[in-house]
């Protein structure tokens, strides 16, 4: 075989692979010095450094430095996670240092993060590389209690989930309640089925968050709290992050015929909540109407 030919054929595999990897690495987002956020797999990821005690005995010193890198790990993650943000108007510190039940949680569930890898340095420091899933006991601790009642903007009559009946004007819609519309009494569905949302935002100054919200032109709510089941926010996230649509299509929470709407601009004082278009709210909806994939939070953001 021509040598030419092999070479080339080595360096196309080698791109692919380069490729695969950059596309596989997710949504990433380094929060101060301390740690980094896979927002994508819902990841908190941090390393912690420890150096042996010379005063201690030769055969104390690698354990000693091994307790050393684990604490130091452990307020990294510390750290790392009151620099995310929670919502639109909070970051997870201003929570913590507002409830100190919430504080004592999130501090409980950092302990029992799992060490991925360990490297003992020829200096006789060692590194620890560990994680701690944002989902369920992390969510459960800083996710807001109040959920559901939102009520899908389809146009038509409201009814009951449960018995199919008309609901009573002006009766309050209970929390994890919701309402389907109906037009002409038929559900008013698309003739497509959708399987998820993902929402196209690059070129806008966006930040990932723990519970960001779509909202219309108008201000209306599209998809947040008002719209989730809870239970599915703590275990996988209310939104999962990419940086591809390509790669997000691809991702089991929206698999296999995703929605995509392209964001509008951004609002918040943390640059957390997305805007879209009116005619984008009612076709999100509508399609939500058929499959439900906004209460199970079947929801990627796309950020640069």
């Amino acid at each position: 075989m021509n040598t030419r030919n092999v070479m080339r054929g080595m360096l196309a595999v080698v791109l692919i692979l380069s490729a695969n990897l950059v596309l596989a690495q997710g949504y990433v987002q380094n929060v101060g010095t301390a740690g980094n956020v896979d927002w994508t797999n819902q990841i908190i990821k941090c390393t912690g450094i420890g150096a042996p005690n010379p005063n201690d005995p030769v055969t104390a010193q690698r354990p000693g430095a091994l307790r050393a890198a684990r604490l130091d790990a452990l307020r990294n993650i510390l750290e790392t996670v009151n620099g995310m943000t929670l919502t639109s108007e909070t970051e997870v510190r201003n929570a913590m240092v507002a409830d100190d039940n919430i504080r004592t949680r999130i501090q409980g569930a950092i302990r029992g993060f799992r060490v991925v890898d360990t490297r003992y340095m020829s200096t006789g420091d060692v590194e620890v590389d560990v994680e701690v899933p944002i989902t369920g006991i992390v969510s459960d601790a800083l996710l807001p209690r109040d959920f559901g009642g939102g009520v899908l903007l389809t146009g038509g009559q409201l009814l009951c989930p449960v018995c199919g009946q008309p609901w009573p004007a002006g009766k309050p819609v209970p929390s994890g309640v919701k309402l389907i519309r109906v037009r002409d009494g038929q559900q008013d569905s698309p003739s497509t089925v959708y399987t998820g949302l993902i929402i196209d935002a690059r070129g806008l100054d966006v930040r990932p968050a723990m519970a960001p919200k779509i909202i219309d032109e108008q201000g209306n709510e599209i998809y947040g709290s008002k719209y989730v089941s809870r239970d599915y926010a703590v275990d996988i996230g209310m939104v999962g992050y990419e940086k591809n649509v390509e790669t997000a299509t691809q991702n089991e929470r929206v698999a296999d015929n995703p929605l995509v709407v392209k964001a509008v601009d951004v609002q918040g004082p943390n640059m957390t909540d997305l805007v879209i278009s009116q005619a984008d709210a009612r076709k999100i909806h509508n399609a939500a109407s058929n499959m439900n994939f906004l209460q199970r939070c079947k929801v990627m953001f796309i950020l640069q």
